[in-house]
């Protein structure tokens, strides 16, 4: 691999003009092919063959109004009014009458119709059902229903639109979030000392962000494609271009400072480091593509989106990168006398600048085993509120405040109950048309009264042709309340013994009943998915560093951030801890999908910074066979740069955490902070301590095992000159694995 990225470099470095020519094409391709197809994001999560998903499968032919998706309107009288006082009634007749013909509505279930006015008559709720699910509303349906109920503003009343044709709309960019990029140019800035280097990671990371980007909004017209999916590959995209570009850019400029030759310095950038970004990003994708385990559609194409985006990444790094790299040439060279130069090349007579790097690693190994023990406290009490952790997909509960659908929210939570921002559907399937099917669809409505935790069941609405029939029940809970999920858990236990008694086949669905159904599919796969991200990591890492100790120790580093990372999760979204700084609107449940995505990215990530790191220390070891002056060595060569990284990684997602999204700002804030912690705790305090503490033995591995896996050469060993003083060519002797008998002798 190192062999084809060094020959890949240098071919890029010659023909810039045409690679440069190539990327542009693929990137006007896919604009022209998102003009030609368009693209229609899809924000419905479905679970094809649970109960929820069946049931509103059937009830599509003979329910159409109650399968589609929903719209509440509320009407509010001013203080010593009431909506039943006749001008106010009348608007409220010509607002629904108006709503009727709005496009795609299917039926609206006037306050008359349903009894849906408070005590005091104050509010009216008015319900109005679509023949669509959400994601396949006509463009501007929504907009129609707000224009035809706003004349009843003019007669007095307060109007809020919402319920769950209201949902998250994505993340429209702006100034917030590009306040990330503005942070990382500047940090690009400072680690090189330069604006021309500092720009060529963002041309890169902007070129391939272009084309995933782009590409996926293509695609959406055949795939059901979510504006989290587009969200979640704009902020991997733009963070791992951005970091791997860093890398190769960092080692040719320290090559350049060295006296290599520019094009010589960017073919061996690309077989070095350009290899360690090849594995770190195929670890990502490997992760996110792991999504796809889980058998939700929507996780999956979220997953192999954000995958794609990587991909990209990494392809732009090795190719497009190096064509930029020839363009500037020799003007990327570090001053001479400059500090930059200094850090990778000692002047004649003199020492390599002292980093800070250096100076860390050199304090957290003079007492490795307190340092570890420090680390592992301080992210094991961090971690403690996961114990906490509760999933649910978000409600227009969570909506910014002052919103329209947030307004109607809480009205109707207030005025009649939160159960009725998510009422539940129950499909009775009786198979008896006729009287015989209607007294079954009676004394199923009666059995739901009696279901602890039910406020209110509707009139069943009969299908005379097929003998079947829809209620709806009210919740005493909100939607994502936990008493809403134990409530669907009782009536579907229930559901044997009404069979039995009434011969009817019953289901509970609806939009609330789909979201338990979704995060309880996600709550049972987060054990087995990590369960695979571990031994993907235990792998992965044993045949790039042909060592037991660095794959347990990197995986238990993982672990620790991801723990860390729930528990910060559970405090802020939960708990309420710093939510007025963060800007959260409503406390509850963490968004159901957030765990499995941030195991698979953050450990794409994580190991990332490990190879970064370690392959430094690595290398270093296998040229002087050293192990002590092998991790300072390598966290003085590579500290720098894994900052850099971490710190642009963070600040993209921090800029995310920003918007008002439910979805993405508890994914944007568990995305910066874990990254934050994984790169500064585990990696840069945590790795240099554990690999000072078992010396030698951390580069150990059974000869048997050395010889059964294959040589990555993750360093680019056989891109450098031959060994000198007594080593055969090509031969690596300190790379050699203790034999299994062999005790490792003490650190250096």
């Amino acid at each position: 691999m190192a062999t084809l990225l060094y020959r890949l470099g240098r071919g890029a470095f010659r023909h810039r003009r045409l690679v440069l020519a190539a990327w542009a094409g693929v990137l006007a391709a896919v604009v022209c092919a998102l003009v030609a197809l368009g693209g229609k994001l899809d924000n419905d999560f479905a679970i094809p063959g649970s109960q929820s998903q069946r049931a509103l499968d059937s009830m599509a032919e003979n329910f159409p109004a109650a399968a589609g998706t929903s719209a509440h309107v509320v009407f509010t009288a001013p203080d010593g009014g009431a909506v039943t006082e006749p001008r106010y009634a009348k608007a409220m007749g010509d607002a629904l009458a108006a709503a009727g013909d709005a496009p795609d509505v299917a039926a609206v279930l006037s306050p008359e119709r349903t009894g849906t006015v408070t005590q005091d008559k104050r509010t009216a709720l008015a319900q109005v059902n679509y023949r669509q699910e959400r994601s396949e509303l006509d463009e501007g349906a929504l907009d129609a229903l707000e224009d035809a109920v706003r004349p009843a503003e003019e007669a007095g009343l307060t109007v809020a639109v919402g319920g769950p044709a209201y949902g998250s709309g994505g993340v429209a960019v702006g100034a917030l979030e590009l306040i990330g990029v503005l942070v990382a140019l500047g940090v690009l800035a400072i680690t090189f000392g330069s604006l021309l280097a500092a720009g060529m990671p963002l041309l890169s990371a902007f070129v391939g962000v272009g084309v995933g980007l782009t590409g996926l909004l293509a695609v959406s017209t055949g795939l059901s494609v979510s504006s989290t999916a587009v969200t979640l590959a704009l902020m991997l995209g733009l963070a791992v271009g951005i970091d791997y570009a860093l890398f190769i850019l960092s080692r040719h400029r320290a090559q350049l400072a060295a006296g290599t030759d520019p094009e010589e310095s960017a073919a061996l950038a690309s077989g070095t480091a350009g290899n360690a970004v090849v594995f770190a990003g195929a670890t990502v994708v490997i992760a996110l593509a792991g999504l796809s385990v889980v058998r939700i559609p929507f996780l999956t194409v979220m997953g192999l989106s954000a995958a794609a985006a990587v991909l990209i990444a990494v392809l732009v790094a090795v190719t497009l990168l190096p064509a930029l790299l020839g363009f500037a040439d020799g003007r990327l060279a570090p001053r001479a006398g400059s500090r930059a130069a200094r850090r990778t090349a000692a002047p004649e007579g003199g020492a390599k600048a002292t980093t800070g790097g250096e100076r860390w690693a050199r304090l957290v190994t003079r007492r490795p085993l307190l340092t570890i023990a420090a680390v592992v406290a301080a992210l094991a009490t961090v971690a403690i509120p996961a114990a906490d952790l509760r999933l649910a997909l978000p409600t227009n509960g969570s909506a910014p405040e002052g919103s329209s659908q947030r307004e109607a929210y809480d009205t109707i939570a207030r005025g009649f109950g939160p159960g009725f921002n998510g009422p539940l559907l129950v499909l009775a399937e009786t198979g008896a048309p006729g009287a015989d099917g209607q007294r079954a669809a009676g004394r199923i409505a009666a059995e739901l009264r009696q279901v602890p935790g039910v406020t209110a069941v509707g009139p069943p609405q009969y299908h005379a042709a097929s003998g079947d029939a829809v209620l709806q029940v009210i919740a005493r809970g909100a939607p994502d309340a936990e008493s809403t999920q134990d409530l669907v858990g009782a009536v579907r236990d229930r559901a044997p013994g009404i069979e039995r008694a009434t011969g009817a086949r019953v289901s509970v669905t609806g939009n609330t009943a789909v979201g338990i159904d979704v995060s309880d599919r996600l709550g049972a796969s987060l054990v087995p998915f990590a369960a695979v991200v571990v031994g993907l990591c235990l792998v992965l890492l044993l045949v790039v560093f042909r060592s037991l100790v660095i794959p347990v120790k990197a995986t238990a580093g993982f672990l620790l951030s991801v723990a860390a990372s729930f528990g910060a999760v559970v405090a802020v979204f939960q708990w309420g801890w710093l939510a007025d700084v963060l800007g959260v609107a409503r406390t509850g449940p963490v968004v159901s999908f957030l765990p499995v995505v941030l195991m698979a990215v953050l450990f794409g990530l994580a190991m990332d910074y490990e190879v970064f790191l370690v392959s430094g220390m690595r290398e270093e070891w296998a040229r002087t066979g050293r192990a002590g002056p092998a991790v300072l060595e390598g966290a003085r060569n590579a500290s720098r740069v894994v900052t850099s990284a971490a710190l642009i990684m963070f600040f993209v997602f921090a800029s995310f955490v920003t918007t008002d999204d439910s979805l993405v700002k508890p994914i944007a804030f568990a995305l910066a902070f874990g990254v934050f912690v994984d790169a500064f705790a585990v990696r840069m305090t945590l790795v240099p301590a554990v690999l000072a503490l078992v010396g030698r033995g951390a580069w150990w591995l059974p000869r048997w095992l050395d010889r059964l896996l294959p040589d990555l050469d993750i360093e680019g060993a056989r891109l450098r000159p031959a060994p000198t003083a007594g080593h055969s060519p090509g031969s690596r002797p300190n790379t050699a694995p203790l034999s299994e008998n062999q005790q490792p002798p003490p650190s250096d």
